[in-house]
């Protein structure tokens, strides 16, 4: 009895040790921002009810809930995290710390959809000194933001998109495709950066230049590049732009 007490407390702490991975996914807002991406994705297909034949419009909901299923968005970003990533630790530690769990309240604020709709026409100007300016620009190199943003714009505007391919196979050539989506993505991520500084003093307003210096620090840091590269890697597997709808579905 002693032993089968002993194995049930170690296979009921085995998970809490061991999955640093599946921690990190939580404690760096991973959840929030897929739900606040699936509420994006509502908006984005109520666009078109008003603008499609009735039997269209709900073919492009199907795909696209489809494609965009929850479950399936997080196993196959976590799957991403945890293949690229060695060392979760350090990122984990950054994360749940007070100063981690304050940028991932600014980000999941930014993302959420009242917040969205207030600044459907830009972001407002934000002043700030030389200093706090300098501290931006060098988390703007650090953060992968330009590219996640371009993957989730394309995700969103490639609603009908995938639905008029299933209608009409072989209305575009695969590789025709593909360099119709590269294009858009390099055009994304140019328009991203245009405006980039601003809205990263937007979304981290409420951080001290201290606090931003600190995170700027941990970005830069080779952890905080490893956990960066792998979070751009989990978002663009999460999201599979340009892959096969059905084929995700296996995942």
């Amino acid at each position: 009895m002693r032993l089968l007490f002993a194995v049930t407390l170690l296979l009921f702490g085995l998970p809490a040790l061991a999955d640093d991975h599946a921690n990190l996914y939580q404690a760096a807002g991973w959840p929030e921002q897929r739900a606040h991406f699936n509420d994006a994705l509502a908006a984005a297909q109520q666009r078109y009810q008003k603008t499609l034949p009735p039997a269209v419009y709900q073919a492009l909901v199907d795909n696209s809930n489809r494609r965009f299923q929850p479950e399936a968005i997080d196993q196959r970003a976590q799957a991403a995290l945890r293949g690229q990533l060695h060392d979760p630790r350090p990122a984990l530690a950054f994360f749940q710390s007070p100063l981690g769990r304050k940028v991932i309240a600014a980000e999941t604020l930014a993302t959420r959809r009242d917040q969205l709709a207030l600044h459907v026409n830009g972001l407002p100007r934000i002043e700030a000194d030389a200093t706090r300016r300098l501290l931006i620009r060098h988390l703007a190199q650090a953060l992968p933001a330009r590219e996640a943003g371009a993957e989730v714009s394309l995700a969103l505007a490639g609603v009908a998109a995938d639905s008029l391919s299933q209608m009409l196979p072989g209305l575009l050539g695969s590789g025709q495709a593909q360099g119709m989506i590269d294009g858009q993505r390099q055009r994304l991520m140019e328009q991203i950066g245009n405006d980039l500084d601003n809205t990263l003093l937007y979304v981290y307003r409420e951080l001290s230049d201290p606090e931003l210096e600190e995170f700027v620090t941990f970005a830069e840091s080779a952890d905080g590049k490893a956990y960066y590269q792998a979070a751009l890697a989990a978002v663009r597997a999460g999201l599979a732009v340009g892959q096969d709808a059905s084929a995700q579905q296996g995942l």
